[in-house]
C-alpha cells in the first residue's frame, strides 16, 4: 500500500490487531498433563510434607538426640568432635604443615583454595556439553574434592577414640555436695590433686571416676589413695592421716540424687 510520497507501510500478520488479555489455557484441554495450583497441586504437596513431618517427630522420639554433660570450662582434656560433615575439615587440622603454627594454612587457606574452585569452576568450564566426560576439567576437579572429602572423613574416624569420647562426655549423676565440709575441703586442697581430676562436682573426668554414689567404704577409699587405681598413681594424697580419715568419710557418704 503506498500512501505518500516515497513512504511504504507493510503489515505483519503475526501481530493481532487488537491486543488480548493473557488467559491461560482451561486446564481440560490438556487432560492428564497438567492440573491447577491451588488447590489440586498445593495439596499434594502438603500431603507430602506432612507425611514426611510425622515420619521424623516420629524418628526424634524413638531415637532421642545423644545428649552429654554439661560443658565445665575447667575440664581441659575434653576433646571436642564435630559433625560427620565437618569431620574432614577436623582431620585436615591434625596433619603438620596444617596445624600449629601453620594453623592458618589448615584453616583457610587450604579450604579457601577448594571452595574457591568450586565456585570458580562454572566460570572456567564453559562449554555447553553435559556428559561429564566432556567436561574434563569439572569432572576432575568434582571427583578431586570428593576423594579428599572421603579420605580425610575416613581417616577421622578410623583414628578418633570413640570410647574416650564416649566416657568424656557421659552425663554423670550429681550429688548434693556441702562445699563447706571440712572433708570437701580436704578434698579440694590443691596439694592433694584431688579435684584436679574428679573436678569440682565430684562427678569425675575422662581420666577419673566419678566420686559419687561410688558404694566403697571409708577403708576402701583410704586403701585407694594409699595405693592408687587405674590411672591414679600411688601415694598422691599429701595430707595427714587424719585428713584423710575425714576425706574418706565423706566421701563414703555421698549418693546421687
Amino acid at each position: 500500500m503506498h500512501r505518500g510520497k516515497g513512504m511504504k507501510f507493510v503489515g505483519d500478520s503475526r501481530v493481532p490487531a487488537e491486543r488480548k488479555p493473557n488467559i491461560p489455557k482451561d486446564y481440560s484441554e490438556y487432560p492428564g498433563k497438567t492440573e491447577a495450583f491451588w488447590p489440586n497441586f498445593l495439596l499434594k504437596e502438603w500431603m507430602v510434607g506432612a507425611v514426611f513431618l510425622i515420619g521424623y517427630l516420629c524418628l526424634t522420639v524413638a531415637h532421642p538426640s545423644p545428649l552429654e554433660r554439661v560443658a565445665d570450662p575447667t575440664d581441659t582434656g575434653y576433646i571436642p568432635l564435630p559433625d560427620w560433615y565437618f569431620l574432614f575439615l577436623y582431620q585436615l587440622l591434625k596433619y603438620t604443615y596444617a596445624s600449629g603454627p601453620y594453623n592458618v594454612i589448615g584453616a583457610f587457606i587450604i579450604p579457601g583454595l577448594a571452595f574457591g574452585g568450586l565456585l570458580l569452576a562454572p566460570f572456567i568450564d564453559r562449554g555447553p556439553e553435559r556428559r561429564p566426560i566432556k567436561r574434563p576439567f569439572a569432572t576432575g576437579f568434582m571427583l578431586l574434592a570428593l576423594a579428599a572429602t572421603v579420605f580425610l572423613t575416613w581417616e577421622s574416624v578410623v583414628n578418633h577414640d570413640w570410647e574416650a569420647a564416649k566416657a568424656q562426655g557421659q552425663i554423670v549423676e550429681e550429688a548434693e555436695i556441702d562445699q563447706n565440709a571440712e572433708g570437701y575441703k580436704i578434698y579440694a586442697d590443691q596439694k592433694n590433686g584431688c579435684i584436679n581430676c574428679h573436678g569440682e562436682n565430684m562427678t569425675g573426668g575422662p581420666a577419673a571416676p566419678s566420686l559419687v554414689g561410688t558404694g566403697l567404704a571409708p577403708d576402701e577409699i583410704k586403701k585407694i589413695a594409699h595405693e592408687g587405681r587405674g590411672a591414679m598413681p600411688a601415694g598422691l594424697f599429701k595430707g595427714t592421716e587424719e585428713e584423710l580419715d575425714k576425706m574418706a568419710e565423706f566421701i563414703s557418704t555421698l549418693e546421687a540424687k
